[in-house]
């Protein structure tokens, strides 16, 4: 990786055992295996549009259900974005983006707070897409945003095809942390409190 804004981790539960490396300032490429077909489409679309460099595989209890190996990718990519980010000097911290598929739309707002909150409204007719059901695509937001400690606000403005929104929604959500933690030479420490 040609960054010094780069991590490798491994978090190993009783239910999942996750290793990743990730790249901020990347080029978008990655390779994904979680043994969740449209879960891994989704976060091929987060490191595209977020020009991030992931790899991420996940060998979770998939024979109880996708559960526990979608919340766990997403506390470990928290992790690591919380780890690469450090005290977060020098960023812009805050950014917005929306993003269409098709009849859907979604908002992202992101706030490099070092508080994990998460906001997100996402209805979904559907239970499943593929194998991943449709419940864990906010959870997954929700896990990151913990992790990393951010504050999230994501919903739906419009949209009926499910797969279109959780697309859409990873987009945004891409284009929304690219811009929050984004460079900025002039940002210094970004708070008043001058801590992050």
């Amino acid at each position: 990786m040609k960054t010094t804004r780069a991590i490798e981790l491994q978090r190993q539960t009783a239910e999942t055992n996750i290793e990743l490396s990730l790249a901020l300032d990347g080029s978008g490429t990655s390779k994904i295996a979680t043994g969740i077909g449209f879960f891994d489409h989704l976060l091929t679309s987060l490191s595209k549009h977020a020009r991030w460099d992931l790899h991420l595989s996940c060998a979770g209890d998939l024979e109880v259900d996708d559960h526990h190996s979608v919340e766990d990718c997403g506390l470990a990519l928290g992790m690591a974005l919380d780890r690469v980010l450090g005290e977060r000097r020098g960023i812009a911290r805050f950014a917005h983006a929306y993003a269409p598929l098709d009849e859907a739309l979604v908002r992202t707002v992101i706030d490099l707070s070092g508080r994990g909150g998460a906001w997100v409204e996402l209805p979904m007719q559907r239970e499943s897409i593929g194998a991943l059901s449709c419940e864990n695509v906010p959870h997954f937001f929700r896990s990151l945003a913990s992790a990393a400690r951010l504050t999230l606000h994501l919903d739906l403005i419009r949209g009926e095809n499910a797969h279109h929104i959780a697309e859409a929604a990873f987009k945004s959500f891409a284009l929304a942390i690219r811009g929050a933690t984004a460079l900025d030479a002039t940002a210094g420490m970004p708070s008043t409190k001058g801590t992050l």
